[in-house]
């Protein structure tokens, strides 16, 4: 399964253009516009109410936190208040201290340059971009070997806003460059609920308030996985109702895409069914896991496991993963009952304290 695919994957390198455009249309392009993150809001208002009382560039911004949470949302919000024009890449894209030059050369004067995935820029282009953030200027070196010459080159003021969805990797002397750090909280149904309400408008789409329930509390806390779902419970209502999307129809919709009451996609219920079933609710180890329900490795550690252990529905054990008491509810299966010991108090199962886990970590 192609992680980038799932309906309540909140990447969007697999969407195609029309994708794309539809979540351009929706994003708020003020301030006051957008919905949720209200200290980050504040804190950042005040932030570019200074820069222009001063009449000067912003201080450089760093966004942490999960994919669809606003981060690029943010940074064109930051060039919108500005006043200023916007370069978007991404750190996979800088490989080479050279093409951060060429980018950092081209940038005018306020422009806003927003760096996606920050952490994942080379090392040479890391160290160059220390000299542009603090000093404005960066050497380019030109030859090798013992004739190799370093040419300053002056920078225009500009404001650097880097979006990582791992901070932990930032180096500290990259991180320590940011005059503004902020990390994106996932959403409470209540603003989920307001933004399946703002997107329902833009699309032209009437959606009653239990139906904006139904799909928010679908949505993994994630505002681009409740636009993504409401414009899948759109498609259902237009073709197979009359247009309206109410609790009925958002939950017969979700039903037909696979996406339960609490969020949970195939992919979670295929991890869940594995652990529980096959393995009686671990521990079981990742890569023996990972082949029960058919995927890579890293497609079970990094799609499904975080927001399975953020809903309490697994838990990562020195010994492997385990299924929660929640975890059985949830999927309407009764835990295994422990045999009893000599004592008659329920014994150790295997893997349980002081022993190897039955299915390796």
């Amino acid at each position: 399964m192609n992680p980038e695919n799932r309906l309540v994957g909140a990447e969007t390198d697999g969407e195609d253009a029309d994708e794309q455009a539809v979540e351009a249309a929706l994003r708020p392009k003020q301030l006051g516009e957008f919905i949720g993150q209200p200290k980050v809001r504040e804190q950042l208002d005040l932030v570019l109410r200074a820069a222009r009382a001063r009449g000067g560039t912003a201080d450089h911004v760093l966004l942490s936190g999960a994919p669809g949470l606003g981060k690029t949302t943010l940074s064109m919000i930051i060039a919108a208040e500005m006043g200023a024009p916007i370069r978007i890449t991404s750190g996979p894209a800088i490989q080479h201290a050279g093409d951060l030059a060429a980018i950092l050369s081209s940038l005018q004067e306020g422009e806003v340059l927003f760096l996606d995935e920050i952490h994942r820029m080379s090392r040479p282009a890391e160290e160059m971009l220390y000299m542009a953030m603090e000093d404005f200027r960066v050497d380019v070196i030109v030859g090798k070997g013992p004739g190799a010459t370093a040419i300053p080159l002056e920078l225009p003021p500009f404001t650097l806003v880097g979006a990582t969805t791992r901070a932990g990797l930032l180096p500290p002397p990259l991180r320590d460059r940011f005059g503004f750090t902020a990390h994106m909280e996932f959403y409470e149904p209540a603003e989920l609920e307001q933004v399946v309400h703002r997107s329902a408008q833009l699309l032209e789409v009437h959606t009653d308030p239990a139906g904006a329930v139904e799909i928010a509390g679908r949505s993994r806390g994630t505002p681009r996985i409740a636009n993504r779902l409401l414009r899948r419970v759109r498609d259902y209502a237009q073709v197979k109702g009359d247009g309206v999307i109410t609790r009925e129809t958002a939950a017969a919709a979700l039903e037909v895409y696979e996406v339960d009451a609490r969020g949970l996609d195939r992919l979670d219920r295929a991890v869940l069914g594995a652990l529980l079933k096959l393995f009686g609710g671990g521990p079981v180890g990742l890569s023996t896991l990972a082949v029960a329900v058919g995927e890579e490795r890293e497609t079970v550690e990094e799609v499904a496991e975080p927001f399975l252990v953020r809903e309490g529905l697994l838990a990562r054990t020195p010994r492997g993963r385990v299924a929660t008491p929640a975890a059985w509810a949830h999927m309407g299966l009764t835990p295994p009952q422990q045999p009893s010991g000599p004592s008659g108090s329920s014994s150790a199962a295997p893997g349980g304290p002081g022993q190897p886990g039955l299915f390796g970590a």
